[in-house]
């Protein structure tokens, strides 16, 4: 396997938003073959509709509030809490107050790479 990795620091102020449309926008904050960490910030009424991958994800809002499904449970979670999503699990976030996600992968997601 190749190995990947992306920078030792990440310093928000000098990182763009990749803007992801439909009021959602992200930045990739760090990585390596294992694990992926992304900021991604969402518009009130944004969402990410549903959606399921490999990976498992953890996620902690850092800012807003949202309606997370991860499955057939639906909870509404904000600044503070966190969520966890298994491999394969249909998943989705409706963002009810503008707010930011921080979003871990593992294993890293080599799709948002390519898509830069």
């Amino acid at each position: 396997m190749k190995k990947v990795q992306g920078n030792k620091f990440y310093v928000d102020q000098e990182q763009a938003w990749e803007d992801l449309g439909e009021g959602i926008s992200r930045k990739i904050m760090g990585y390596d073959n294992a694990v992926m960490a992304v900021k991604m910030r969402y518009e009130e009424n944004s969402m990410a509709i549903p959606h399921l991958h490999k990976h498992s994800q953890i996620s902690h809002v850092s800012a807003g509030k949202f309606e997370v499904t991860i499955g057939e449970e639906v909870k509404t979670l904000s600044a503070g809490d966190s969520f966890y999503v298994p491999s394969n699990m249909l998943h989705a976030v409706v963002c009810i107050e503008q707010g930011e996600l921080i979003d871990t992968f593992s294993p890293y997601r080599a799709e948002f790479l390519a898509e830069q």
